[in-house]
């Protein structure tokens, strides 16, 4: 398991104010937090190379692209084998259509999200995933909608609580 940052309230603030809105200026970002400018953007140059702000994007609804249909795929491999696992995972990388990439434990072993102009695609994306080798079991999921979709919680200080 990976080590927690050592975050302080601070950086934590600057998390949240991030979350909330990645283009926020540093100059805002600085007076939200109640830090100064040249320190505000030490810390969150410093939060991004400890790998903590992994990458800040715009949300693009997928409609707006011509992808009707968004759904998780379930794909089960015949071997879980670390070279099995890795060539399934190098095979799905390339496919534009397939937005994230999950690799679980239990009854299935990735999860994938998938985007298509509509079911016609998604038939096709099925059959294509049916058609890497290993591949032994395919489930789909299509989305009817999203109901939750809320940033990470930022969590307190452990040091605070005593």
């Amino acid at each position: 398991m990976a080590e927690r940052p050592d975050l302080d309230e601070i950086d934590r603030r600057i998390l949240a104010e991030l979350q909330a809105d990645g283009r926020i200026r540093v100059n805002e970002l600085a007076d939200r937090v109640g830090i100064s400018q040249p320190n505000c953007l030490r810390r969150v140059r410093a939060l991004r190379s400890r790998g903590v702000i992994k990458s800040i994007r715009a949300a693009i609804d997928e409609r707006a692209l011509g992808d009707e249909v968004v759904s998780f795929v379930s794909i089960q491999l015949d071997s879980q084998h670390q070279t099995a696992l890795e060539a399934f995972e190098a095979a799905v990388m390339p496919l534009p259509w397939v937005q994230q990439c999950w690799r679980l434990s239990g009854d299935a072993d990735f999860l994938l999200k998938c985007v298509s102009t509509g079911v016609d695609g998604m038939s096709r994306q099925l059959r294509q995933f049916a058609a890497l080798p290993g591949v032994r079991a395919i489930r789909s999921f299509p989305v009817l909608g999203l109901s939750k979709d809320a940033p990470l919680p930022i969590p307190s200080d452990p040091r605070a609580n005593g």
